[in-house]
């Protein structure tokens, strides 16, 4: 297959000569993902298949119901739970914090998912949150999702986080009594306790999604979700062991984030594996390494937030005189922080006009790149033709991995491309795809997980939150989210509320938590000091902040209408996405700088307190 060419990035400051002809390409490996029965359709893991969201490490419990008070009950014991915990026992000094979770232990994202081969893609000194409060460094620059979990237990053990905690446990329903001015949280365990504040962190990366084909309730071979790994199958129990599977045909649907990471594993330990791809990811080199010991004696106080806002500023388009991190995230958003200011204006500084065809053309080169690397890593041309990714760099999460493309270089795997289609059906023992079936004895599903803009939040979070007067979230979000700062929700008062939505988006999804856990604690200390346990947003400061939001939106629904289908996209219906539902719209930067001049003004503007 013809590669497109761009011209060299130092070559004259000019679109690439075939960017044109790429602009088409892009459109018409969209338009193949667009058409009638093209996979674009998804089911959720409950009811009768609820069973692919089941918890395979869950430790049998038999305590008796909680019927106390606590000062804060934090629903979700993920990062953004842990954070929570940690900054408002830090700011407030609040004794009694309770982690409710229905996962077995804290970790969220990192508890359900344990699949082969997994770790983070942010660099682990900006992504692991509170090191130099627990006075630890992680052992390689990207390291294992058994040594984030294991982080995850050092910060609850740190915080004292684990000693009210509810693990194990689903909340039923969260309800506002206002003689008592406490919120009743009911949970599935029989548990009816009372808590002054509630914060809800219920995470994004931990519900699995299924492909909506014919079959898969008839389907007779193994299957299971990548977010709930089944190792009794895989390994005879044994935790990260594939040795189970060295006489199996595997099969793994789905080639984004978590497959790159797995597909290399089920190679190299099942009979014969084939890869059914109904889009190519784009994956460049990770480079891991072990830290350096003298780079960690060097390290000075502070070093970590430096670090992280860094890696923040680089890859929001902010531009530094030093990259801390230097990796694949940085690299083309440091580079066009760097060209944006010369091309020219008035004031110095690139119009809109300029500032896209920048982004465009940086764009260009650096999946040009991607695409290259392609053809240098994989030995089949027509294979490699069906690896290379048609699509601007940013229609889905970018892939980091060392050995993904060479694993197709075994003669043990077949790329099954689907041209855009996703599988047809299952039989009662092989996938049918591409009009061919294909036996198989395990079929592992790297389908995604439930979208937090496009599944509604109570839904998500499987209880309802019932405020003030009897009113419902699921009622008052029906035509859209309304809140502040995506924070807080008029009517249901001491409550705060951890998302991407109407708040800041970012790759470092705990770099974010970490902002909004500390502007809830810094509310919170606030409330204290004035001698008031009541706080709630003013209907007037949420009406102001959701028409911002709206005024904001639609900012990117041109780029992600060009984008082949995904979860960024709505699986390429982006218009169908209520506009409230989405993040904010001016950035991670812009964002941030709106809660710390909140902050700075000390007026808690928009809050009502009360006793």
């Amino acid at each position: 297959m013809e590669r497109f060419r761009a011209d060299a990035p130092d070559g004259p400051a000019t679109e690439p000569a075939d960017l044109g002809r790429v602009r088409a390409r892009y459109r018409e490996e969209r338009d193949k993902r667009l058409r009638p029965g093209a996979g674009r359709v998804y089911r959720p893991a409950r009811g009768e298949l609820s069973r692919y969201a089941a918890d395979p490490h869950a430790v049998p419990d038999d305590r008796e119901p909680v019927t106390d008070t606590v000062d804060v009950a934090v629903v979700g014991a993920g990062i953004g739970g842990l954070l929570l915990g940690a900054r408002l026992r830090e700011t407030c000094g609040f004794e009694r914090i309770r982690l409710v979770d229905a996962a077995g232990d804290v970790g969220g994202t990192w508890y359900w998912n344990r699949f082969p081969g997994l770790r983070c893609d942010i660099e682990s000194y900006v992504y692991l949150p509170l090191l130099e409060e627990l006075g630890t460094v992680p052992t390689e620059k990207y390291v294992t999702g058994a040594e984030i979990l294991a982080h995850c237990r050092a910060v609850a053990r740190h915080y004292g986080l684990y000693r009210d905690a509810l693990l194990g446990t689903s909340v039923t329903e969260l309800r506002w009594d206002e003689p008592s001015s406490h919120w009743l949280v009911r949970t599935d365990r029989g548990d009816r306790f009372r808590a002054r504040y509630v914060c809800m962190a219920i995470g994004s990366l931990h519900r699995p999604k299924l492909p909506a084909v014919e079959g898969l309730e008839t389907f007779r071979g193994h299957s299971f979700h990548t977010a709930r790994w089944d190792y009794d199958y895989t390994g005879d129990g044994v935790p990260g062991s594939l040795a189970a599977l060295r006489d199996k045909r595997v099969g793994i649907v789905g080639t984004g984030a978590t497959a790159v990471q797995v597909i290399p594993h089920l190679a190299e330990a099942s009979a014969h594996l084939y890869v059914f791809q109904r889009t190519p990811p784009a994956v460049g080199p990770r480079g891991n390494r072990p830290t350096d010991p003298d780079w960690v004696k060097g390290l000075r106080p502070g070093w970590q937030q430096r670090r992280m806002d860094n890696f923040h500023d680089l890859t929001s388009g902010v531009a530094r005189t030093e990259d801390l991190v230097a990796d694949g995230w940085t690299e083309i958003t440091a580079g066009l922080a760097a060209i944006l200011p010369k091309s020219g204006g008035t004031d110095g500084a690139a119009g809109p006009a300029e500032a896209a065809a920048a982004v465009e053309r940086a764009d260009f080169r650096k999946m040009e790149e991607l695409r290259a690397r392609v053809d240098a890593v994989v030995r089949d041309p027509r294979t490699a033709a069906a690896l290379k990714p048609y699509y601007r760099l940013f229609c889905k999460r970018p892939c980091f991995h060392d050995g993904y493309l060479e694993t197709f270089n075994r003669p043990d795997v077949t790329l099954v491309d689907t041209e855009g289609r996703g599988i047809e059906r299952l039989t009662e023992h092989a996938v049918v795809a591409a009009g061919r079936e294909y036996p198989v004895d395990c079929l592992v599903l790297a389908s995604g997980y439930e979208s937090e803009y496009a599944v509604p939040y109570t839904t998500r979070a499987g209880y309802e939150v019932v405020g003030r007067d009897g009113v419902r979230l699921s009622e008052r979000w029906a035509d859209g989210a309304r809140t502040f700062h995506g924070l807080m929700v008029n009517r249901f008062p001491n409550c705060f509320l951890l998302s991407k939505v109407q708040s800041g988006l970012h790759v470092n999804v705990p770099y974010m938590l970490g902002e909004q856990s500390r502007h809830v604690a810094h509310v919170l200390k606030a409330v204290q000091d004035r001698g008031h346990h009541v706080v709630e947003v003013s209907a007037t400061g949420e009406k102001e902040w959701t028409e911002e939001i709206l005024r904001l939106a639609n900012r990117n629904l041109d780029y992600a209408e060009s984008c082949t289908p995904g979860l960024f996209n709505n699986e390429g219906r982006p218009g169908d996405l209520h506009v409230l539902n989405g993040s904010y719209g001016g950035g991670s930067v812009a964002f941030l700088n709106v809660l710390r001049a909140w902050r700075e003004a000390g007026d808690l503007a928009h809050l009502e307190l009360s006793d």
